[in-house]
């Protein structure tokens, strides 16, 4: 659904509100009471930084010392060459021209068997949110329906010698019965490439027979393509058209490291180098897109019908939105934490899930915690095997501390799930 997502400023809104008053101040007190808590997220993030080394952000460490991070800018193309900018700027790349959604769905279509191509989502590298390359079709052989999924992104190197196997998708632990996938290989390429393959099915517990087969490439130049397919014409919510996936696993490893890939990686900038396990520092991301990518994967997840009165989110890790569904406004965020591996048997005692990939999930639903009367908070706890965290809550009120509007918020759990679990996050950063 179409969402205004241009930032603007809580001062600046503040500010208009003030001067609009007259003598009737009359406002959404729920967004702005929302808004406050940002404003609050962004002064405590900044003082973060501060202790940190008076940096004017933070530094987000990675598995490895790597991570995914926002490919560019925000506003305009990402091609051309890049400036370097000293410690921890961007480092120069070659002048590659921008690739276009259109390019993505034509390059995808060429490499594929022959067979029905059908369009879906594609972005380009010219994304105004400064999303990762993205081509989406479902494929028809001639025995069936099956949904293809591309993403071409570049991951943070750190200082020294990288290392793609400290990136690339790790096999989950083959000691949890019930939840590896049938197969899974991370093999060495000639070029120093790393690549795991991965079949398995879309719901680990197989409650449906949506099989889900997956390669992830990560290439000594920090370039990553990630493809994924279904024996099915979606993801989810589509019924099983063919046994299997369109593509196999050998065909499925050919897609992933052909080299028109590595081109468009090309046309994005290379990340500033990350921070190395010495302890040595790069500047942090300023970018200022880590929320506002955050935001784009919550909206752009949301059911049909329901609507966003409003949004915002902080610079890294932390957006909003106030939606309604028509039954009344309910708050929902979501919280994307890096790093926190070692506190995850704190986080997920006994009764959490374990997919098959390793993550980790938990599930909440108990009274809110900030004081709004007769608040419900519904909560997905998430947390990827590299220690990346993603927490989705929604509440049946506007705000968390105005009392409740509706009886329960407007999302499920359900949905609340699907959204923590969003292939999408796999490309915000690790």
């Amino acid at each position: 659904m179409p969402v205004d997502q241009t930032h603007d400023p809580f001062e600046d809104r503040l500010s208009a509100a003030l001067h609009q008053a007259g003598g009737a101040f009359d406002t959404d007190r729920a967004a702005l009471a929302a808004a406050g808590e940002v404003r609050g997220r962004r002064l405590r993030l900044r003082r973060r930084a501060a202790l940190a080394g008076g940096a004017a952000g933070l530094a987000l460490v990675g598995v490895g010392g790597a991570l995914l991070v926002p490919s560019g800018g925000g506003d305009g193309p990402r091609h051309g060459s890049v400036a370097a900018t000293g410690s921890g700027g961007p480092t120069a790349v070659p002048d590659v021209a921008a690739v276009s959604a259109d390019d993505m769905v034509r390059t995808l279509t060429k490499l594929l068997p022959e067979g029905k191509v059908t369009r879906g989502a594609a972005r380009g590298t010219d994304d105004p949110l400064g999303l990762p390359p993205l081509a989406q079709v479902v494929f028809d052989d001639g025995e069936g329906a099956g949904s293809v999924s591309l993403v071409v992104d570049r991951v943070r190197r750190g200082e020294g010698t990288f290392d793609p196997a400290s990136v690339v998708t790790p096999c989950p632990g083959m000691e949890m019965p019930g939840t590896v996938p049938d197969t899974c290989v991370t093999q060495n390429l000639p070029d120093g490439s790393v690549v795991t393959l991965i079949q398995g099915y879309e719901y680990p517990d197989r409650r449906e027979n949506t099989k889900a087969w997956s390669a992830d490439l990560v290439t000594p130049a920090g370039q990553r393509v990630s493809v994924s397919e279904w024996n099915a014409a979606a993801e989810k919510g589509e019924p099983v058209s063919r046994s299997e996936p369109p593509l196999s696993m050998a065909q499925l490893k050919t897609l992933v490291t052909a080299k028109e890939w590595r081109r468009v990686a090309d046309a994005l900038p290379e990340p500033a180098a990350a921070p190395t396990a010495s302890g040595s520092s790069s500047a942090p991301d300023t970018t200022g897109l880590g929320g506002r990518r955050i935001l784009a994967v919550l909206t752009g997840s949301l059911p049909d019908g329901v609507q966003v009165v409003s949004s915002d989110h902080d610079d890294t890790e932390f957006a909003y939105a106030v939606v309604d569904d028509g039954k009344g406004r309910s708050y929902v965020q979501v919280n994307m934490q890096r790093g926190m591996s070692d506190a995850a048997g704190e986080l997920y005692g006994s009764g959490a899930e374990t997919l098959a990939d390793g993550t980790r999930v938990a599930t909440r639903q108990g009274p809110g915690e900030k004081g709004g009367e007769g608040v419900v908070m519904w909560t997905v706890d998430t947390m990827r095997a590299d220690g990346r965290r993603v927490v989705v809550s929604a509440f049946n009120s506007g705000s968390q501390t105005t009392a409740a509007t509706r009886s329960e918020p407007a999302l499920t759990m359900d949905r609340l799930r699907e959204i923590a679990l969003s292939p999408q996050w796999e490309v915000l950063g690790g």
